[in-house]
C-alpha cells in the first residue's frame, strides 16, 4: 500500500468539512492577524486551501478572541507581539456556514518559521506586490488598510 500524501489528505478531508457544513449550516467564529510592518504584510500559504491567508483560524471554546489570534499566529507562524488593535468584523457565507470572522491589526510584531502541518509556507509581501493566489478576502482587508479604511462589520 503507498502512503498517503498528507496536502492531498489534508486538503480531501477539508472537502468532507465543506460538504458537511453545507448540510449543517453551522454558525462559526474565527480571527484573522493583519500583521503589517515595513510595508509588507505576513501571509501563510494552507497545506489544506489554494492560496494565501492572513494567519489566523477558529476561536476554541472558553477562548477569548485575544488567546485566539496569540494561539493561532503563533501556531501558523511563529508570530510574537504585544499590541492589537482590532481592525474589523466581518461575515462569510461562502462555504454554507454562518462565519463570523474577527480581523486585529498588530504593526509591530516578530516571526519566525514554524515547523507545522496545517501551513505550508509563511511569508512577507509587499502590500503592492501580493503574491499570486491571494485570497480575496486578503485582499481587500490588505486594501483596505492601504487605503487607511477600517470598517467595523462587512462581508468578507
Amino acid at each position: 500500500m503507498l502512503p498517503v500524501q498528507l496536502p492531498k489528505f489534508a486538503r480531501f478531508l477539508h472537502s468532507v468539512q465543506r460538504l458537511a457544513w453545507r448540510l449543517s449550516k453551522p454558525t462559526t467564529l474565527g480571527v484573522r492577524l493583519l500583521a503589517v510592518k515595513g510595508g509588507e504584510v505576513l501571509l501563510v500559504k494552507h497545506t489544506y486551501l489554494d492560496g494565501w491567508y492572513l494567519p489566523g483560524g477558529s476561536v476554541e471554546a472558553g477562548e477569548t478572541l485575544l488567546a485566539a489570534v496569540s494561539r493561532e499566529a503563533a501556531e501558523e507562524a511563529g508570530v510574537s507581539f504585544q499590541k492589537l488593535r482590532l481592525f474589523g468584523v466581518y461575515s462569510s457565507f461562502v462555504e454554507g456556514k454562518s462565519d463570523h470572522i474577527v480581523v486585529f491589526l498588530c504593526e509591530d510584531f516578530t516571526w519566525r518559521q514554524v515547523g507545522s502541518r496545517e501551513i505550508e509556507s509563511a511569508d512577507c509581501f509587499a502590500l503592492n506586490e501580493l503574491p499570486v493566489g491571494t485570497s480575496p478576502g486578503t485582499r481587500r482587508r490588505i486594501a483596505e488598510f492601504a487605503a487607511g479604511e477600517e470598517a467595523a462589520a462587512t462581508s468578507w
